[in-house]
């Protein structure tokens, strides 16, 4: 009959921490193609949101008219915004400084009336630089990036 040897506890330490190292490590492995396969999704979900957002934007380009050789009609006046004499300019000074341009706005009620009237009072001061109302329009949603407004302005795009 042969005899067993008996058991060591010490000798098979090594070999069972080894096997709780490999089994921690396929845990991380799963836990990070989760992650990962996660974070693709949502990558994906980026990109698709970026072409509709490039597909709108050409298409407002496409709708854009080509600049003509004959000036821009100058802007009708509203009852909300009045339209506001400029000086010409002084001759020999073609450098006049240009008005700070709006704030982003977010949507807040309190602050919207302020956005409005920055918006108006660039667009009066600088009106060649909009040869139409459209690119007016898409030039103040521009500005309009966080929050209910970002959300408004993605709609009209």
């Amino acid at each position: 009959m042969s005899q067993l040897a008996p058991l060591d506890p010490a000798a098979d330490a090594p070999q069972d921490e080894a096997w709780s190292r490999l089994l921690q490590l396929e845990a991380q492995v799963q836990i990070t193609q989760t992650s990962l396969s996660h974070h693709t999704s949502k990558l994906s979900a980026l990109r698709q949101t970026t072409d509709t957002i490039s597909d709108s934007l050409w298409a407002l380009l496409e709708r854009l008219p080509v600049a003509s050789a004959a000036p821009p009609p100058s802007p009708t006046p509203t009852s909300r915004f009045p339209a506001t004499r400029i000086a010409p300019p002084v001759p020999g000074h073609t450098n006049i400084p240009r008005p700070a341009l709006p704030n982003t706005y977010d949507g807040d009620r309190a602050s919207g009336e302020r956005f409005l009237q920055s918006c108006a009072t660039y667009i009066q001061l600088c009106g060649d630089d909009f040869l139409s109302d459209e690119l007016k329009i898409v030039w103040v949603l521009f500005y309009m990036k966080f929050g209910q407004a970002a959300t408004y302005a993605m709609r009209i795009f």
